[in-house]
Order: structure tokens, then sequence, then C-alpha cells
């Protein structure tokens, strides 16, 4: 067993990116009983909103999952670090902002700790804070993003040059070929996001579903970039009449509530959806489990035969 999955707990090494407030139980079940760990990402719900998850994830597994708590994004952050270590949350993943502060009552709780980072810079300062695991996350991703706007290519050997701890691969991944080369760059493991949609225990609406069966290679677009803040979304109706005057405008037009009626009541004319690239690569719609043994396989089954050719 590797060392990430000794840290974590699990299996296989693929976690579960934070879905904010579109997160529910089922998937986050579904990951951690297909042997990866399921993450309830907290996004802006209350404290009382997030425990009812936690209660209704533990009904479904037995299996370890974590809380992603989004730093700049929630406004309940004490309350939820309370909330993890109340509960006995093995993993916190810490994302948007500097996981320093919470670090240590995280330790003292025997709670492993995920910081999410887009440069060797921010790689390098969250291990020397004492975080254990690292998602290093490209701008091919889905949702809001670094306005440094690296690669995953190009982000993960250089991150894994510079620390020591284990680095997982975010962004544009979602198969056995994105898994084998997220090790070959130095990665121990990856975080998928958007290719978990695609599952049949994906609690989302079927039109989001269908329309990342149906995209390709330019179905995502990036909004918010001439008011600072790069999101990757789906193209759809109402992205494209987005003009934001400001940034403050921008983030009231992509408000959690415009995300929901596009995810979840599956009205992306007075709401949007969430993607990354790999939405091109998306061609069915397996169970979780299904897709981890696939992605498993295919890896190993690529990484021999390429080694096979070169002999």
């Amino acid at each position: 067993m590797s060392r990430l999955c000794t840290k974590l707990q699990i299996d296989v090494p693929i976690i579960q990116g934070g879905m904010g407030n579109i997160s529910h139980a089922e998937l986050t079940a579904a990951v951690s009983n297909a042997g990866g760990l399921g993450t309830i990402g907290c996004g802006t719900m209350t404290p009382a909103e997030v425990k009812r998850l936690i209660e209704e994830t533990r009904r479904l597994t037995s299996r370890p999952f974590a809380l992603n708590i989004a730093i700049r994004v929630s406004p309940h952050v004490e309350q939820l670090i309370a909330l993890a270590i109340e509960e006995r949350i093995p993993v916190v993943s810490l994302s948007a902002g500097n996981p320093a502060p919470f670090l240590e009552k995280l330790r003292e709780a025997g709670i492993q700790t995920i910081g999410v980072v887009a440069s060797v810079k921010q790689a390098v300062k969250a291990e020397q804070a004492g975080v254990d695991v690292l998602v290093a996350e490209g701008v091919e991703a889905a949702g809001i993003n670094s306005p440094l706007e690296l690669t995953t290519m190009t982000l993960i050997p250089q991150i894994t040059d510079h620390v020591t701890i284990p680095v997982l691969a975010a962004g544009g991944i979602g198969d056995g070929r994105g898994l084998a080369a997220a090790w070959m760059l130095g990665a121990e493991g990856v975080q998928l996001g958007t290719r978990l949609i695609a599952t049949q225990e994906s609690r989302v609406h079927e039109q989001y579903k269908r329309h990342l069966v149906q995209a390709d290679d330019l179905a995502t677009r990036i909004i918010g970039r001439e008011v600072g803040q790069v999101r990757r979304v789906l193209n759809g109706p109402y992205v494209e009449t987005l003009q934001p005057t400001s940034l403050a405008a921008f983030q009231e037009q992509t408000n959690e509530s415009f995300h929901i009626k596009g995810a979840l009541e599956g009205d992306e004319t007075e709401g949007y959806v969430n993607a990354g690239l790999v939405s091109g690569l998306i061609d069915d719609v397996p169970t979780v489990a299904e897709l981890f043994n696939r992605m498993m396989d295919d890896a190993f089954g690529r990484i021999e035969r390429m080694y096979r050719t070169l002999q």
C-alpha cells in the first residue's frame, strides 16, 4: 500500500474533490465504498446542514470520508473545523485560502489534512505549515481556479520536485490515461471532480450528466477572467449572457443559487454548471466502482504495454 493510501486509509489513490453546495451523501459514500476517499464539500452550507450530510453519509458507508472547507468561501470556517473534530472526521481538505491557522487544532485531533494548491510557492508554504497531503490543481479543473492558470501537466512535476509529502494531481483527469500520466509526473494519486458527476450514484440533474457525455473538447469556457476571477464552466445559454462589470457583480451572477439551478434543476438558461476540460473525455455514466476499476486496470495496463514496447 502506498504512503498516500496509508495516510488517508484508502485502497485506491483516487479522492473526490469538494463539490460545494451540490455535495450529497450518495456520491460521497460511493467513492469511499469503491476504495477511494469520498468528500463532502461544505460550500456555503451551515454546520447543521453539513452535519446532516455527515449523518446521511455514515448510513451509507463505514469507510473514511473527508470534509472540504473552502476558507474564503464559507462563512462558517471555525464552526466547521469544530464540527470535523466533534464528528471525528478522519480527513479535512482546506482550499481557497491559507490553511495554516487551522492545522494545529486538526493535528491535535488526529485528523489528516489536505491542502489544495496552484503553484510551487503555495505548495512549499503548505508543507512548511504542516499539511499532510497536497492536491495540486491545474486550470483544467472545474469551477473557481487560481488566476495563475498553471496547467496540470507542468504544475505537478514542479511541485513534486519541491516538496516531500504526497501530492495528488487535479484538473483534466478522468480515465486510466490521466491516472498513469499523473503517476509519471510524480503525483501519488488523483483528485476527480467533473468525472464523478457523470456516474450513476451522482444525484445531480440528468441534463447535467447528458451535457457532459455530449461535450467535446471545446465545450467548456473560462468566465470571470476580466474581473479577476477564473471559473471554468460548461457552455450554456446563461453563461453566454454574462457581461460582468465588476468582481462583485460577477460573484453575484455566479453565486451558489445559480449553480444549484443548473446542476440540480437542470436549467442552464437561468443557471450554469461547473465543468473541467475533462468533459471532452466523458462518454458514459458508469458506477463509481466501475470507473475506479477501469481507471486502475487501464493505468497499469498502459504502463506495462509501454514498458514492453520500449524493451
